[in-house]
C-alpha cells in the first residue's frame, strides 16, 4: 500500500525488528531506526516499537515485501507528508503481503479514521478522508483486538 501523498504509492509498513525484509534492500536501512509509539485506547495504553518513514522514498516503499510482521511492531509515517502540511493521505497495498491496518491520526495526535485489515496486494486507494499529519501501520486485525479507535490519541517523541 503505498501512499497518497499526491496519490504516491506507499506500501503499509512493519518493522524490523518483526519483518523479514524478503530481498528490498532499501527497507534494510530504515529498519534500525525504530521509535516507541503509544496509543492511547479507553482500556489503556498500547505500545508499539515503529520503523520511522520520514523522507519521500522511505514512504513510498513503506512496508513493501515485508513478511512475518510481530503484534507490536509497525511502521510511523511523520510527518505526512514530508514536504509540507498535513493533508488528505492515500495508501494502497501494492507489493505488500501482510494484512495492515492502516490508522491516520490528525495533527493533535487524534485518530481520524482505521482503514482495517488492509488487503494484501490490492491496489484501491484507502484514503483519511481528511488532512493528517501522521500514518501509522501496524499488523491486521490488531486495531480491533486492543480496542483501538478513531478518536484516541496517538503519542510518540517527535
Amino acid at each position: 500500500m503505498r501512499l497518497g501523498r499526491l496519490l504516491l504509492p506507499l506500501a503499509l509498513c512493519a518493522l524490523p525488528a518483526g519483518c523479514a525484509s524478503n530481498g528490498d534492500p532499501g527497507n534494510d536501512a530504515a529498519a534500525t531506526r525504530t521509535i516507541a509509539v503509544t496509543i492511547a485506547s479507553r482500556n489503556g495504553p498500547h505500545t508499539f516499537q515503529v520503523e520511522q518513514a520520514k523522507t519521500v522514498g522511505e514512504q513510498e516503499r513503506g512496508l513493501m515485501f515485508r513478511t512475518d510482521l510481530s503484534d507490536t511492531n509497525g511502521m510511523l509515517f511523520y510527518p505526512y507528508p514530508p514536504e509540507g502540511p498535513p493533508r488528505e493521505a492515500n495508501f494502497w497495498m501494492k507489493n505488500t503481503p501482510s494484512a495492515l491496518d492502516i490508522i491516520f491520526i490528525r495533527a493533535d495526535g487524534a485518530i481520524a479514521h482505521i482503514a482495517e485489515n488492509a488487503v494484501p496486494f490490492d491496489e484501491t486507494p484507502l484514503s483519511s478522508g481528511e488532512p493528517v499529519a501522521a500514518v501509522l501501520e501496524i499488523k491486521g486485525g490488531r486495531a480491533a483486538a486492543l480496542g483501538i479507535a478513531e478518536g484516541d490519541k496517538v503519542s510518540w517523541a517527535k
